[in-house]
């Protein structure tokens, strides 16, 4: 188990050594430096992930070092391994080590290539400190670690307007979240005394039913707890209300997307609620209120990726619907099958993102999908990897044979477990679970449909056509002129296939690991065994329900952008009002801009204005200089350059200070 130590420092040790190289040591040796590691660290993680699997391993905890010792606080810096931690090492380091290759090929022409694998590796090291902490103070250093990487990698491309606001944004809607969750970390100290996680979770069942005092009011101590700390994870992980930064999060270059998106950032709210899922279990109001959001935000996610045009941005709404899944699953007690969609989704999710970006590069950055079309034939490796992928967020899989690609394994468990559960919100999550894999299904066949078939539009894209090269051999235009897509380089190629076989087969391979086996979790999360059992005697229709629903979606892009075209037009003028709120995403941006951003401004202009300038620099810096100014002007009048004149001064000062020692 020493290899951990392997694992989660060499990404650090390369992130230093390139970003304090950067040009010096030159492209090819930081992309090489910082790749090898994180290849390094992936070979390490598998054989942990499959000795849990196998049942050939146990949980153990690696110290690092003595950290704080402070009266009643103490605590170190250790590496807790155990199933839940593994399963999180192999997703965050399997995409990290295939997105750090993709980059090779997307950002060859890219001057900082240095400073960009430097800030990725960074990111990855954030998230490894994270889901291998042993106490909630080194979760929120991980935690605020990948905040900091993920603020540096959005806001990469620093010469664009937009990317700096949107590195912003992402900060500024996470310090929200964040506040939660360190109010819930002292929360938590207080009650419990201590801030190791075993601890905490081991007393956890024995304060059901106590109370504290907060803001004036008596609270059940559990139930405050957990909604404080599952604020926080709303914040990392885009729920509704504080999702508004990861559409935004497109700004940066598309690898950046595909990593945090699928295997770290945003899987951080899930795993954080995952491993306190004992203290969750003792909070039946946090438990329904993470249902509820995550339930809402699967559905309100879902509608808008059927309207945006953006390739990225039908991805990211995806991302955010999906987390969704995972949320209102381990808030009906599911933790397994939230586990278990966290890490299929890592796979077909960032196999989607990569294949966009792969789309993209052929485009020549082009990421409106109506400026595609027909690209099946001209970049067909990506179509077969993107397929894959679009297969696997889908659930297509056949339930008589227990067959189908990842997310017919885990994503219909979800809904499966939610129906089972037997409650009302679990009732109300599995409706919307539903409707949402109906629209999840939609989108999804949309941006292919738009994308590779149809007639090519990329003819009648301005920006592809005056933005390419002149020559035909550096544009890669055809004898008749325009601009001619081509497949990515096999960097950019074979991480996508690396992906296209986790979505294929992770779903299949590890299904009973994830769902049905209480030995392979070995008590790293809360499972519910009678659960498990009643999720497998639901209903057929209801287990048929997400495979319905997915060929409702099909059959419904295939004939709006397929069979007819027009149709898609017709609905928006005949549903104007409708479209108009779902395409500007509820208007939660203009809301926000509203309520929050406008007094914002206004109370800091009143501050520089009238505070700064007026008051501060007015009596300050400006009023100092001033009096300075004026004295040296009348200081200037009695400096007439005669012996006399200064020897009649001393004299008067002398007398002067005489004066005031006698008297």
């Amino acid at each position: 188990m020493n290899s951990i130590l392997l694992i989660v420092f060499l990404p650090l040790l390369a992130a230093i050594v390139a970003g304090l190289g950067n040009r010096m040591l030159g492209n090819e040796v930081a992309k090489s430096l910082t790749t090898g590691a994180l290849f390094i660290s992936c070979a390490l993680s598998w054989p942990i992930f499959l000795g849990f699997v196998a049942g050939d391993a146990a949980a153990e905890v690696v110290p690092v070092a003595n950290w704080v010792q402070s009266g009643s606080l103490t605590f170190d810096w250790a590496l807790r391994v155990d199933a839940l931690t593994a399963v999180m090492l192999v997703v965050i380091t399997t995409v990290s080590a295939v997105v750090h290759l993709y980059s090779w090929g997307y950002m060859e022409e890219d001057p900082d290539q240095p400073r960009f694998f430097a800030y990725l590796s960074l990111f990855t090291f954030a998230m490894l400190m994270l889901v291998t902490a042993d106490n909630l103070v080194q979760m929120f250093f991980g935690w605020e670690g990948v905040g900091l990487a993920s603020y540096l990698l959005i806001g990469f491309w620093f010469k664009k307007p937009s990317a700096n606001a949107a590195a912003i944004k992402a900060f500024v809607v996470n310090r929200v979240g964040d506040l939660g969750f360190m109010l819930g970390i002292f929360g938590t100290y207080l009650v419990f005394q201590t801030t190791s996680i075993p601890e905490i979770l081991a007393a956890a069942p024995g304060m059901s039913g106590a109370t504290i005092g907060f803001l004036g009011y008596r609270m059940h101590t559990m139930d405050l707890l957990c909604v404080l700390l599952f604020i926080g994870a709303m914040g990392k992980s885009a729920q509704l209300g504080l999702h508004t930064w990861l559409p935004d999060a497109m700004e940066g270059p598309t690898p950046v997307s595909a990593l945090i998106h699928a295997a770290t950032m945003v899987t951080a709210g899930v795993f954080m609620v995952c491993r306190l899922s004992p203290m969750f279990e003792a909070a039946p109001v946090a438990l329904g209120m993470v249902v509820f959001v995550g339930a809402a935000t699967c559905f309100f996610a879902a509608t808008i990726g059927t309207t945006q045009w953006d390739i990225k941005r039908v991805i990211a709404y995806s991302t955010c619907s999906q987390l969704g899944y995972m949320f209102f699953a381990a808030g009906v007690g599911a933790y397994g099958a939230a586990m278990f969609h966290l890490f299929t989704h890592a796979f077909f999710k960032a196999l989607l993102f990569l294949g966009a970006g792969s789309v993209i590069h052929a485009m020549h950055h082009e990421q409106d999908m109506r400026f595609y079309g027909g690209l099946r034939k001209q970049i067909p490796f990506t179509f077969w990897a993107m397929m894959a992928g679009t297969l696997a967020i889908t659930g297509v899989g056949v339930y008589w044979l227990q067959a189908g690609f990842a997310g017919f394994h885990s994503k219909d468990a979800i809904i499966e477990v939610a129906f089972a559960r037997g409650t009302e919100m679990g009732t109300f999550a599995f409706w919307l679970g539903t409707i949402s894999a109906l629209l999840t299904s939609f989108y999804s066949w949309r941006l292919m449909f738009l994308t590779f078939w149809g007639k090519p539009r990329w003819i009648e894209s301005e920006h592809i056509q005056h933005s390419v090269h002149k020559t035909p051999q550096q544009a890669g235009e055809d004898m008749t002129g325009g601009y001619h897509p081509h497949e990515s380089p096999a960097s950019m190629l074979v991480p996508l296939g690396v992906l296209a076989l986790g979505a294929i087969l992770a779903g299949w391979i590890f299904s009973h690991a994830f769902l049905d086996s209480e030995a392979f979790w070995g008590g790293s999360i809360y499972y519910n065994e009678a659960l498990q059992h009643a999720m497998h005697g639901v209903p057929l229709p209801v287990k048929l329900a997400a495979s319905i629903v997915m060929l409702i979606g099909l059959a419904g892009a295939w004939w709006a952008y397929i069979k007819d075209t027009s149709l898609p037009g017709k609905f928006v003028a005949q549903f104007t009002l409708v479209h108009r709120f779902v395409f500007n995403k509820w208007y939660f941006d203009e809301l926000y801009h509203l309520i929050f951003v406008r007094p914002a401004f206004w109370i800091g202009r009143l501050f520089w204005q009238r505070g700064d300038i007026g008051l501060i620099d007015r009596f300050g810096p400006d009023g100092a200089a001033w009096v300075v100014g004026r004295g040296a002007v009348a200081a200037k009048k009695v400096q007439s350059g005669y012996l006399y004149s200064y020897a009649l001064i001393m004299l008067t000062g002398l007398v002067a200070a005489i004066t005031w020692v006698l008297f």
